[in-house]
C-alpha cells in the first residue's frame, strides 16, 4: 500500500503486507496537538474498524508540545506501539510519551527498526 499523506503534511501513515501501521513523521517536525489528531484519524481510517500494531518514526521529530503530547493517551487503532528513534532527543520525546499513566495500549521505544518489528509482530499482549 502506498503511504497516505497526514492532514497538515507532517507525516504519512500507512499499512503493510505484515498488518504493521507505520507513521512517519518528516524531518524537523515540531509536533502540535492538531498533527497528532490528524495522524490518529488517518490511522483510525486505515484500520477501518480494526487494531494493528503500529511503528511510528519520531527519528527526524525535532521536538513535541506539550498539548500534542496530551492526545497520547487517547485511544486508536493501535494495539501496541513502537516509537523508533535514533537520538538521545529521540529518547526524551518517547520517555515524555511514556510517562503518561493512561497509555491506551502498550507502547516502547526502540533504536534498532528490527527489535522494534520483532516485538510489534508477537502474539497480542492480554
Amino acid at each position: 500500500m502506498k503511504p497516505i499523506t497526514v492532514d497538515g503534511g507532517k507525516g504519512t501513515v500507512e499499512l503493510d503486507a505484515e498488518g504493521v501501521l507505520h507513521l512517519v513523521w518528516k524531518p524537523g517536525t515540531v509536533l502540535e496537538a492538531d498533527d497528532v489528531h490528524a495522524a490518529m484519524a488517518k490511522v483510525n481510517e486505515l484500520a477501518d474498524g480494526a487494531e494493528y500494531p503500529m511503528l511510528i518514526d519520531i527519528a527526524n521529530t525535532q521536538a513535541v508540545t506539550r498539548q500534542a503530547r496530551s492526545v497520547f493517551s487517547v485511544k486508536c487503532a493501535a494495539s501496541r506501539i513502537a516509537l523508533l528513534g535514533s537520538s538521545p532527543l529521540n529518547r526524551v520525546i518517547a520517555n515524555f510519551a511514556m510517562a503518561r499513566r493512561t497509555l491506551p495500549c502498550p507502547t516502547r521505544f526502540f533504536t534498532s527498526r528490527n527489535e522494534a518489528m520483532d516485538w510489534l509482530c508477537q502474539a497480542p499482549l492480554h
